[in-house]
């Protein structure tokens, strides 16, 4: 009986932990420590298209323009919307992705629209290059995470990030949103639930 109570219980657990971590990235050809001036975006739906991208120092220093005032972690929060916008303002002119439309409309003729993976894989980029140039204060990017998986709703992949020195994890959404525009942050666990907005 004991036997039977612990295979349920791994069970149930991986079920779980299903629920909420994604593969880091879906495809090889993703630049895994990107760098402003080389780093790739997904698009096209589930990263079938991926291109490659350049900043330069002066847009960049944009991005750090937004981060220059220490602020608390809420606001940093607010920063990051804010710097995630306009890297897709930035990345969209320069990758033909600027008519992306929110959720999963399409431009079939051009193939470059986002879904979840597209949306969700381009935001850990940009957090982990916000992190990497030590931007952010008070958050660290995770590897993004899942829900649904048709069980319990449809399935949906968002980036990830967690409060430094807490247990607070929060969604960091931009499918829902057209591109260029701030993504949705919320706590993880809402978003876990099927948080729409």
């Amino acid at each position: 009986m004991t036997g039977i109570v612990k295979i349920i219980s791994v069970s149930v657990l991986l079920n779980v932990s299903l629920l909420v971590y994604a593969d880091t990235f879906v495809s090889d050809e993703i630049i895994t420590n990107p760098t402003p001036k080389k780093f790739n975006i997904c698009h096209g739906g589930t990263c079938e298209n991926i291109s490659y991208v350049s900043l330069d120092e002066q847009q960049w220093q944009q991005i750090r323009d937004i981060f220059k005032h220490k602020v608390s972690p809420q606001k940093e929060r607010q920063k990051i919307k804010i710097a995630i916008a306009k890297l897709e303002r930035m990345v969209g002119r320069l990758t033909d992705t600027y008519n992306d439309k929110a959720e999963n409309i399409s431009d079939e003729e051009l193939n470059h629209y986002m879904d979840c993976i597209d949306e969700s894989t381009n935001t850990t980029l940009y957090l982990m290059m916000m992190q990497n140039d030590a931007l952010l204060r008070w958050h660290t990017y995770q590897d993004r995470g899942n829900r649904g998986y048709f069980f319990n709703g449809w399935p949906h992949t968002t980036a990830v990030i967690k409060e430094t020195g807490t247990d607070k994890f929060y969604a960091v959404d931009s499918w829902f949103r057209d591109n260029g525009k701030q993504p949705y942050i919320i706590p993880f666990t809402d978003w876990r639930n099927g948080w729409r907005p």
